[in-house]
């Protein structure tokens, strides 16, 4: 299979032409099967027949992911359905997959001021983040998604301080042992924000680039020989690779999403 290059095919036929261990990262997002309006994909499978479905993505994904390699996997459900990116979970831990970490990747975040202890720079509540109301008196608005963190052997060193943050209140810097600098782990809490979009958007479910900025840099970026995104899209995972100079490899059946994304990558390296 070409590197840089997104090839229009199913993504398990493609994996199946990939050598065994040769992808060090794996980012993706799949279809979450709640009726998304996708182009061409059908997005209300059974329930069983698309849990086999991503039991046989795992099984792809495991022969060409490398030892110390790492997948992560960002997927969510509705609020009538949370069960589905836990079901999906249990299906690649089933193919051998270790659930090293849980991330959530939250999209909206609500903090009262008096909950922000004595930060002096803050002077009101805040709310920040993309918010899409719900209609419903059952259910609280789903403001995150999962991205599971999936190694072979569930012990893949990461490169944590990549996406550090600085100390709040720096008192801390010298206060834990392995402090020593104004820099922290980030934690599983990944608030990444859409990139603000004032047309109609030409995918239902795309990622913001973010998200797989962070994923390729917890990794280490040193360690990426290649990352795959076998649901590729409109080229997310593609232009973090190409900011961050590595080599990336994509399937995507849908000729319109792939066009698009071949644009979006056009641009970026103009």
């Amino acid at each position: 299979m070409k590197p840089n290059t997104i090839h229009q095919i199913d993504c398990i036929e493609g994996m199946e032409e990939m050598e065994e261990g040769s992808v060090d990262l794996i980012v993706t997002s799949p279809p979450y099967n709640i009726g998304k309006a996708y182009t061409t994909y059908d997005d209300t499978m059974n329930r069983a027949d698309y849990l086999e479905w991503m039991g046989e993505v795992a099984e792809a994904s495991h022969r060409v992911l490398s030892e110390c390699g790492s997948f992560f996997l960002n997927i969510g459900g509705t609020p009538k359905d949370p069960w589905i990116p836990i079901d999906v979970a249990n299906e690649f831990r089933k193919k051998g997959f270790y659930l090293q970490n849980m991330i959530h990747w939250i999209k909206s975040i609500a903090i009262p001021r008096p909950d922000m202890g004595s930060y002096t720079n803050i002077n009101g509540d805040i709310a920040v983040g993309h918010y899409k109301p719900i209609n419903s008196k059952r259910f609280h608005n789903d403001c995150h998604e999962f991205i599971f963190h999936f190694t072979k052997t569930g012990d893949v060193p990461l490169d944590k301080l990549a996406i550090g943050v600085p100390y709040q209140d720096k008192s801390n810097i010298g206060r834990w042992k392995k402090g020593g600098s104004d820099l922290r782990d980030r934690g599983n809490t990944w608030f990444i924000p859409y990139e603000t979009i004032n047309e109609r958007r030409p995918h239902p479910a795309v990622f913001p680039i973010g998200l797989p900025t962070l994923c390729i840099k917890d990794h280490g970026i040193e360690r990426c020989r290649l990352v795959l995104d076998p649901f590729m899209g409109i080229g997310s995972t593609a232009i973090a690779c190409i900011r961050l100079g590595i080599n990336y490899i994509g399937f995507e059946i849908d000729s319109s999403y792939r066009e698009i994304a071949l644009e979006r990558i056009r641009e970026e390296k103009e």
